[in-house]
């Protein structure tokens, strides 16, 4: 009977050797599917945080942009004020530049006429039998 009260102990001991070594696998699993679940949810906070922080930086960089071209607008409409500013400006200096030089012009043109003597006025003309059209 020993024999059989040994192959008994043997067979019990087997089982609850296999019963422990079941229960350990279906606690890792457990442990390893929880592990899992937990990277799962990780990775979805993750993916949210990185979509808002996108979204974020897509706004403040629309928002640059706009700003941007407010201020190269504006810098451009400054610049065609002070261009023709500046056009109006030319206009009035060349135009007063150019009576100046023709006035000066004159004086040279009756300086050198009188230097040749051919700077007479009009009363001296009809007093001048050369120069007198009626003489003619």
């Amino acid at each position: 009977m020993a024999s059989q009260d040994h192959s008994y102990r043997v067979g019990e001991t087997k089982g609850r050797t296999e019963e422990k070594t079941n229960q350990m696998i279906s606690n890792i699993g457990d442990k390893a599917q929880a592990a899992k679940d937990k990277a799962q949810e990780t990775a979805q906070a993750a993916k949210v945080k990185a979509q808002e922080t996108a979204q974020a930086a897509k706004e403040k960089t629309q928002e640059n942009s706009g700003t941007a071209r407010e201020k190269a607008s504006e810098m451009g409409q400054t610049t065609k004020e002070k261009a023709q500013a500046g056009k109006d400006n030319t206009g009035g200096f060349l135009q007063q530049a150019g009576e100046k030089v023709k006035g000066v012009a004159q004086g040279a043109t009756e300086a050198v006429k009188n230097t040749l003597g051919l700077g007479q006025n009009d009363e001296d003309k009809e007093h001048c039998p050369t120069h007198n059209p009626r003489n003619y």
